[in-house]
């Protein structure tokens, strides 16, 4: 049995432009279901040198067109603790009667110059009277794309809000001496605490039981002391052989939590050229990190023109946001870091194939 996600004719639904700071793209949003609408939250960037990323928000009754309910973004860098810095990669859940945003911050923007090929060659930004700790050869960026400064890992935050438009910096559930990102809580407590998925890159090697990025659970009853992470699971299978990391919030279904992930593989070292691919595994419903499902291969990947190139890097499709409703999961997700789009499935069919694929 296979899967089909189907792609919506209006593809790509939201595009940059508009505003000063969206002109270069719009990627990689949160997006969340409230009292009849769905609210979107855009990575947008006005250029790439500094590559400054800010979070704008959208709404829409349909789901598809959607415009913006500010001509400024909702959250920005300085909101986070830094005016030379990137926020990045919303994902958004409600839980009781709170709004929580997961992000991931850069202190100081890197600048991007992409190749067309493959990842953008990209570097540390100068930001003249700003005192910078020099360069850790030891320590690479991300992207393995250069030598990331001490004082410029990428760690992760919280925010919150309570009307889904206003807010606020909560927390830092990540380390700042650790590149962290992909961290998404659960939409519920789970035993009467939080839960966290994450993507600590340094965490690979013996002694931590992966070769490679992989996705580690944790959980907190506060939001700010969290239990030691605990390996979920690791890249094993050739679509995923760079690395893999959380997508969007799960869902919780009646066989168990569906998360959706994302796994990177290396086509061409040389020219670090990549693709980006959509994988999905079922945690048990009370204990999220017992994995008792997992798709060997990938559930979607690029296939369309706005999937295979772009203005940042080619053959990404980055799903970080989902709704489902009336039994129709609505997925949204960047496209080669340049623009959203939209595609869909019934959460059943998903599901059914999912448990086809049992560990």
């Amino acid at each position: 049995m296979s899967v089909h996600f189907t792609r919506h004719p209006d593809n790509p639904i939201v595009t940059p432009g508009l505003y000063p700071w969206r002109l270069a793209t719009t990627f990689n949003p949160g997006c969340i279901y409230d009292n009849g609408r769905f609210y979107l939250y855009e990575r947008a960037a006005g250029q790439l040198r500094p590559f400054h990323c800010t979070i704008g928000l959208l709404s829409s009754t349909d789901g598809v067109h959607f415009s913006h309910l500010s001509d400024q973004p909702v959250f920005t860098p300085e909101m986070a603790g830094s005016k030379f810095g990137s926020v990045q990669d919303p994902r958004v859940v409600k839980i009781d009667q709170t709004f929580y945003m997961t992000y991931a911050f850069r202190p100081f923007a890197w600048s991007s110059h992409p190749t067309g090929v493959g990842v953008p060659d990209s570097h540390e930004s100068e930001f003249p009277g700003v005192l910078r700790a020099p360069p850790d050869p030891s320590k690479l960026g991300s992207d393995n794309v250069a030598a990331a400064r001490p004082d410029n890992l990428t760690r992760s935050g919280i925010a919150i809000s309570s009307d889904a438009i206003h807010w606020k910096h909560h927390c830092w559930p990540t380390a700042a001496n650790l590149d962290d990102r992909d961290v998404i809580l659960f939409p519920e407590k789970i035993n009467g605490r939080f839960a966290l998925l994450r993507r600590p890159l340094q965490f690979v090697g013996p002694q931590f039981g992966t070769h490679y990025p992989a996705i580690w659970i944790c959980f907190s009853k506060d939001l700010k002391t969290w239990s030691t992470p605990k390996l979920l699971a690791k890249p094993q299978y050739p679509w995923e052989d760079n690395r893999i990391g959380g997508s969007t919030p799960p869902i919780k279904t009646p066989k168990g939590w569906l998360v959706l992930y994302h796994g990177v593989q290396t086509l061409d070292p040389a020219i670090k050229r990549v693709v980006y691919r959509l994988g999905a595994m079922l945690l048990h419903p009370n204990d999220p990190t017992n994995v008792i499902a997992r798709t060997p291969n990938s559930i979607m990947q690029p296939e369309t023109y706005y999937e295979k190139f772009g203005l940042y890097i080619p053959n990404v499709i980055f799903p970080t946001a989902n709704v489902v409703k009336d039994g129709l999961l609505h997925l949204y997700y960047g496209c080669c870091d340049t623009a959203i789009a939209l595609a869909t499935i019934p959460l059943d069919d998903l599901l059914n194939h999912l448990l086809q694929c049992p560990l």
